[in-house]
This record gives C-alpha cells, sequence and structure tokens, in this order.
C-alpha cells in the first residue's frame, strides 16, 4: 500500500511560507496554499493576555456594551461655528492636526505644509517663512483633533477661525467637530498652501459656514446616520467615494437654502460649490462617526478599538478600556494608483484621521458596497468582497443601520477587538488618498494601507495588564 502511496501524483497542502507552495507549482506539482499564521505570531506574552481577556466575563460584556451604543447612535448636523467657539480646549494659539501627538521636528511635509497655511490663513504669517519661525518661536501650541472630539482629514489642520461642522449623537448627548471639505486638488488639507488654497478657505469662512448656518438654523438638524445608510446602497463606503451621500446631503440642503434669508448670489454659490464636490460629505462622515465611537469610549474592560488615526509619520490607536492612550507605530505606505506625472518616490507615509470611518465599519470596511472604489484605490471587483468578508473576522458584531447589498444586506462589520486582530493577525483595511510628501503640492494618489502590529500588541498587553 505505501508502494502504491508514493506512486501516485503530488498533492500538497502549504501552510505558512508561500515560497514552498510556488517552488511546487513551478514544476508542475499540484498545490493547494493555506495563508496560515499561529496565534499571535506565536508570542507568548502575547497569547497568555489573550487567555487571560478571553476567559474574563466582563470584557465579554464590555464589548457587548460598545456594540449596542455604536448601533444605538443618532448622529446629526446641528450646526456650523467658528472652531474657538465650538471645540472644548482650542485656544487663540492652538492648531489641531490629525493622527497622534506630534512635534514640528517630526512632522511630514504635507502636514508642516498645512500648518504654515492654516498660520497665513490666521493672519499671524505671510509667508511659509514666517510661519515656520512662529512655530519654532514656541508661540503655537500643536494638539491632536481626536483629543478635542474632532477629527480632520489627511493632515487634519484646524485653525480658531476656521468653521466646522458641529454633530451630536442624540443616543448620548456628546458631540463632535470636523471642517468643512475643501474639494480635490490644492488644498490644505494635503499640505497646500497657495493663493488658491487661502482665497478659497477665505471664502468657505465668509460665504459658505454663514449660509449653511442659517439654512441648518430652518431644521431641527439633518440625519448624517441615516444619509450614510443610504448612500452605502447607492454605491459609496462614505470615505473614500462620497458621491451617492453628497447628493443626498444636498437635497437636504436646498428646501432649507431657499428658505433662508441668504443673498441669491451666495445661495447659487454655495449650491454649485457643494455639488462640484462629491467628497464634500466625507468630513461630515467623519464627525457622525467619531461622535458614535466616542460614546464607546471609557468602557472598563472594553477590547473594542474606538481611533484609528495617522499623521504622516505615526499611525495611532486608542482602545475603548484604556482612554486616553495612545498606541503608535510607524505610518505605513500606502499602495494604490498614482496620478500621472508622480512615482513611488513622491508619496508620503499614511496620514490622515479619516481611518475614523473604518473605525466604525465603513470605508474599507464596506468595501463590498462599493465595487466601483478599485478604479479609485486599485485592486479588482472581487478583492472589494473579500476585503469585507474579512474584516467580520477581527470585529464584534455587525452594524444594526449600514447594511451592505452585495453581502446579502449582511450590517457592516462594526467594533475592531484588538483580542480578535491579534489572534487572527489580520490587520484593519484602510482606503484613503496619498499625499505628496513634500508642502505644498497636495494630493498624488489613492490606495490601501493597513496599521502597523505593533499598535495593537501593545494595546493587548496593556488592556491584560490593567485587567489582571
Amino acid at each position: 500500500m505505501i508502494a502504491e502511496l508514493w506512486g501516485q501524483p503530488i498533492k500538497a497542502v502549504n501552510l505558512g511560507n508561500k515560497d514552498f507552495y510556488e517552488d511546487l507549482v513551478s514544476q508542475g506539482v499540484e498545490a493547494i496554499h493555506l495563508d496560515w499564521k499561529p496565534v499571535a505570531n506565536g508570542e507568548h506574552a502575547l497569547i497568555a493576555a489573550l487567555d487571560l481577556l478571553d476567559s474574563d466575563p466582563k470584557v465579554a460584556r464590555a464589548n457587548q456594551t460598545a456594540l449596542e451604543r455604536i448601533n444605538a447612535a443618532q448622529t446629526f448636523l446641528i450646526d456650523i461655528q467658528p472652531a474657538l467657539e465650538a471645540i472644548p480646549g482650542m485656544t487663540a494659539d492652538t492648531i489641531l492636526h490629525a493622527g497622534p501627538p506630534i512635534t514640528w521636528e517630526r512632522m511630514s511635509g504635507p502636514v508642516r505644509g498645512a500648518v504654515c497655511g492654516g498660520l497665513i490663513f490666521e493672519g499671524r504669517a505671510t509667508t511659509y517663512e514666517e510661519a515656520e519661525a512662529l512655530v519654532l518661536s514656541g508661540k503655537v501650541h500643536f494638539s491632536p483633533c481626536n483629543e478635542h472630539s474632532a477629527v480632520g482629514p489627511m493632515a487634519g489642520v484646524i485653525t480658531p477661525s476656521m468653521p466646522v461642522f458641529v454633530v451630536e449623537n442624540r443616543s448620548q448627548g456628546n458631540r463632535s467637530f470636523s471642517t468643512l471639505n475643501e474639494g480635490l486638488g490644492k488644498v490644505l488639507r494635503f499640505g497646500a498652501y497657495g493663493d488658491e488654497v487661502l482665497t478659497r478657505l477665505a471664502w468657505m469662512r465668509d460665504v459658505l459656514a454663514p449660509a449653511l448656518k442659517k439654512a441648518l438654523a430652518q431644521s431641527e438638524g439633518i440625519d448624517i446616520k441615516s444619509i450614510a445608510a443610504q448612500a452605502l446602497h447607492m454605491g459609496d463606503e462614505v470615505h473614500n467615494r462620497n458621491k451617492a451621500a453628497t447628493s443626498l446631503l444636498i437635497r437636504e440642503l436646498i428646501p432649507l437654502l431657499l428658505e433662508a434669508d441668504i443673498p441669491t448670489q451666495e445661495r447659487i454659490e454655495v449650491v454649485r460649490f457643494i455639488n462640484s464636490n462629491d467628497h464634500f460629505f466625507l468630513n461630515l462622515s467623519m464627525a457622525s462617526a467619531k461622535a458614535t465611537l466616542a460614546a464607546a469610549e471609557g468602557i472598563e474592560g472594553c477590547s473594542i478599538v474606538t481611533v484609528l488615526c495617522r499623521n504622516g509619520t505615526d499611525f495611532g490607536i486608542q482602545v475603548s478600556g484604556l482612554p486616553g492612550r495612545w498606541f503608535t507605530g510607524p505610518a505605513g505606505d500606502v499602495k494604490g494608483l498614482l496620478f500621472p506625472g508622480f512615482t513611488e518616490a513622491d508619496k508620503n507615509p499614511d496620514l490622515g484621521d479619516s481611518a475614523i470611518t473604518e473605525t466604525l465599519g465603513l470605508g474599507g470596511f464596506s468595501m463590498a458596497a462599493s465595487i466601483a472604489i478599485v478604479q479609485f484605490v486599485g485592486g479588482e471587483p472581487k478583492d472589494a468582497l473579500v476585503y469585507s468578508r474579512k474584516m467580520y473576522r477581527i470585529t464584534e458584531g455587525s452594524s444594526s443601520t449600514y447594511s451592505i447589498p452585495m453581502l446579502d444586506f449582511r450590517g457592516s462589520p462594526t467594533g475592531i477587538d484588538i483580542r480578535k486582530v491579534i489572534e487572527t493577525g489580520i490587520l484593519p483595511q484602510i482606503n484613503t488618498g496619498i499625499a505628496h510628501r513634500e508642502a505644498g503640492i497636495g494630493q498624488v494618489g489613492a490606495g490601501l494601507v493597513t496599521p502597523p502590529w505593533e499598535c495593537f500588541s501593545e494595546a493587548l498587553l496593556a488592556l491584560a495588564q490593567a485587567q489582571s
């Protein structure tokens, strides 16, 4: 019988190192490759931490509470105010930025460009060099948006006089804030700070924001969660594709703009600006996600991630059961499609607070609802389905509101659990824009990225210590 066995053609199943599989296939051997990894990469300290947390019933209860709060969120756009008036802890000398804390010396080019552009916009400098000198004088204070209930796309810079959306989570009573979206091209969030950028920002402050504020005063608030849920059924994932969501928002805004006391020409300018900017809803999607996840912060023993963000140098996460603590690693290299004329050498590492959408289960987690997004970030249509299905393996459950038609209307994967990330080795999937590494140039492409492993391994060990 053994002789008969060895006389048969080899059919191999390979686990782990893919090189063995590829060698067999190159020799004409029929083989199957299983992408297998040992639990927690075989690290004994992580395995012990998993055992401790998995055996603690308080952790399971805490995670279920977090999921319930996330699903219960009711997020409404209720106002637009200057950042200095709206955002807790904002001062005249504060500049908020995306990602975890960082100093000027370690800031990437696009963040520095946005900071200097913001200071010129505020009238505190007239050139990049003057703005840099002001920063080096110590008269400017930097702080992460996420430490002030705020979020900002890409560089994420918010200065005191910038208008911000005010989004309220009516189920918990908390609020979040984000800037208004400038559109694509040379914009502050990608580090551009030229005259066209500053002129647009001034118009947004002096015309767009007051008009929208008057419009919102005619309503009891606009239901952002409902718009995002509808947009998922219309081909958006409300991170890098917001065409449907922006269109739905316009439908809500136009009657209010018509009812408000706004000069006709300004009303026309406002509608044209929003209509020409398919990404206008992005900042609202982010603020809604932030208001939702903030309600799940500070639950003792909870292993659910409440923040994923990056500043172009570092990637940072926060976990519900460890409120206020940052766990960081190097910002990754975004793999995707570059605009014509740009090369890999032009790319800045991963950047922005917009991964708050993935933290909620949108964006890269809901790519199966937005098959067309692969034309923007790279890949094939089938990849979008694979990414979404994979994310269910690292989340606490599914959304009760955001559903994905291509997955039989299953709720989007919701509540990233650091235990499951470490156990499976699967990292959260993020789709994002790519900024040029030099200040003043802007966006050069879009693609896909994952956080660094160490963010989750360090958070897991810290949570296990807190629970022991």
